[in-house]
């Protein structure tokens, strides 16, 4: 079993430990952006465009082909 001292030197690692965190969090929540947070502003948009066409490229080949006919079926009617 721990004795006192450990437990009150352990308890004050944690709660430095909280605060450094606590201030680390609250520096980055600054920005109104949420999603700045993670990855940062944009600075190319051709590559993002760029990016977004191949994502939607992929759900599209995930697709079974029935929906993806339906797909072309409800273009060409717009």
């Amino acid at each position: 079993m721990l004795d006192e001292s450990t437990i009150e030197r352990r308890l004050a690692d944690l709660e430095r430990t909280v605060t450094h965190l606590q201030k680390k969090v609250d520096r980055q929540s600054s920005s109104d952006n949420w999603l700045d947070g993670f990855i940062g502003p944009i600075s190319d948009e051709e590559a993002f465009l760029e990016a977004l066409e191949y994502g939607r490229a992929f759900r599209k080949s995930d697709r079974p082909v029935d929906e993806v006919g339906s797909d072309l079926v409800k273009s060409r009617s717009l």
